[in-house]
């Protein structure tokens, strides 16, 4: 697949900068390395991000960061709910660019959590080719992870399917230090979503802050 291609959340990079409360809020962050489900985007980059959610469980928001080729925007909206101990999620994101960086992605977001463990699916279309192989076909995927989270501490494995190949394994750690969301983690991509096509380790630190509007 290509390594530039860009395939899911939002606030991904960000352990923190997400809605805290119902109503109107805004995020800005910075990452050393923008990865996205295990695959380099940019080396150093800033985002920003502005998000709504109802009472009833209902979000909404956009958010975009820097990939040197013009931005990237996501788009995405959803619903989200309790129902005994599970926490359910389902939700559509859209990712466009501004540049030549990628081609537009879009996807339905599934997810179950339960105690600190949480499983994520996405089930999407590519508008670009993941290989040379497909003469421009428009391309399907799924992504899937299954994360583990403690205390701020977290570990996730992850990886596509259909047209999509690759995996990778990511642990870190997140809190919140003088208002400011800070997280560091360690990332190991296999050849598939490596940039150099070789296993790919990564140290990762983010910064980020949001308010409420």
């Amino acid at each position: 697949m290509k390594t530039t291609a860009r395939l899911t959340f939002i606030a991904g990079i960000l352990l923190a900068s997400s809605i805290a409360n119902a109503g109107w809020s805004a995020n800005i962050g910075w990452a050393s390395d923008y990865y996205f489900r295990g695959i380099l985007q940019s080396p150093t980059s800033p985002s920003a991000g502005l998000d709504y959610e109802s009472d009833t469980g209902f979000y909404a928001g956009t958010w975009a960061a820097d990939v040197y080729d013009g931005l990237e925007v996501d788009g995405y909206f959803g619903y989200g709910a309790t129902v005994g101990e599970v926490d359910l999620g389902i939700g559509y994101t859209g990712y466009f660019y501004t540049g030549d960086f990628d081609e537009t992605y879009q996807e339905i977001n599934l997810s179950a959590g339960f105690g600190i463990v949480t499983l994520d699916v996405a089930i999407g279309e590519y508008d670009g080719d993941f290989d040379s192989d497909t003469d421009g076909e428009q391309q399907d995927y799924t992504y899937y992870s299954l994360t583990v989270e403690q205390n701020g501490f977290y570990g996730k494995v992850a990886g596509f399917g259909q047209d999509a190949d690759g995996s990778y394994f990511e642990a870190g750690y997140g809190t919140t230090l003088a208002d400011f969301d800070v997280g560091v983690s360690l990332l190991i991509a296999d050849d598939d979503l490596s940039i150099t096509g070789e296993t790919n380790e990564s140290l990762i630190f983010t910064i980020g802050k949001s308010f409420d509007l």
